[in-house]
């Protein structure tokens, strides 16, 4: 034999040994079909198919992210919403997956762009705004339930990222929220104040029942004054103090008449 037909087997066998293998990474599965019919899911690693014959597609079982379009949205109470969302998403069944959907990718965007609007409409303007964890789960409950047994695809989760709200609808929140705070400091004041007038009740019932109290406090006022610059203190007697405290007749303090 001679020497060129040695090579030429020898490149053949190498072209024939290439097209035969087929590496599948860690996170991926191979779909073997041999004559156009699954044989089965090839795992990671080194494997060998039969050129010409069969065709190993494979899949990954990462956790893949879309970020959806911005949807307009209608809610329950007809206010009209700008929505966008991201959908975590990963292949469970790599054999449904290449099967029963021709591109799994943008069936589950279709599907979720489709669940995103309908859920919406259902819910209330407070209910998105304060409640998001529940139409998170809610949109991933609904999207897992249509393409998780057919597909072999499951939605870990679903997340709406923003809420955008009409200019008219934001100044009107704006006051709302306004009003609100008002409404809190008028409440508190008004506590305040009835703090306040219940504490001073209150030491006026001392001082009547006391009389020695209200001299205590008088000598108290006179040290406070006496501390500021340029004042000037013209001490009443205490006896003056006493009789405005017991309601006694001012003029017998001062040389009147019974």
């Amino acid at each position: 034999m001679e020497a060129w037909m040695i090579f030429l087997i020898v490149v053949a066998a190498l072209v024939l040994l290439a097209l035969s293998v087929r590496v599948v990474k860690q996170y991926e599965r191979g779909v073997l079909f041999r004559f156009g019919r699954v044989v089965g899911v090839r795992q990671p690693g080194l494997n060998f198919i039969l050129p010409g014959i069969d065709r190993l597609p494979k899949v990954s079982l990462r956790v893949q992210t879309t970020v959806l379009e911005p949807q307009e949205v209608i809610t329950r109470d007809n206010v009209t919403v700008k929505v966008d969302a991201v959908v975590y998403f990963m292949v469970i069944d790599p054999q449904k997956a290449v099967i029963n959907v021709e591109d799994w990718r943008e069936a589950i965007i279709q599907l979720a762009l489709t669940t995103l609007r309908s859920v919406l409409g259902q819910s209330e303007l407070d209910e998105l705004l304060s409640h998001r964890d529940q139409i998170n789960l809610r949109l991933r409950e609904i999207i897992d339930e249509q393409t998780e047994e057919p597909w072999g695809v499951r939605a870990t989760l679903v997340e709406v990222k923003d809420v955008l709200l009409p200019e008219a609808m934001q100044r009107a929140m704006a006051r709302q929220a306004e009003s609100e705070r008002e409404k809190r400091a008028k409440i508190i004041h008004a506590h305040g104040e009835r703090e306040a007038a219940e504490t001073l009740a209150a030491a006026a019932e001392i001082i009547q029942r006391q009389p020695a109290a209200l001299q205590l406090r008088y000598l108290q006022t006179l040290v406070e004054i006496s501390g500021e610059k340029n004042t000037t203190i013209i001490p009443l007697p205490i006896d003056i103090i006493n009789a405005l405290s017991t309601k006694t007749p001012l003029k017998q303090y001062l040389g009147g008449g019974s």
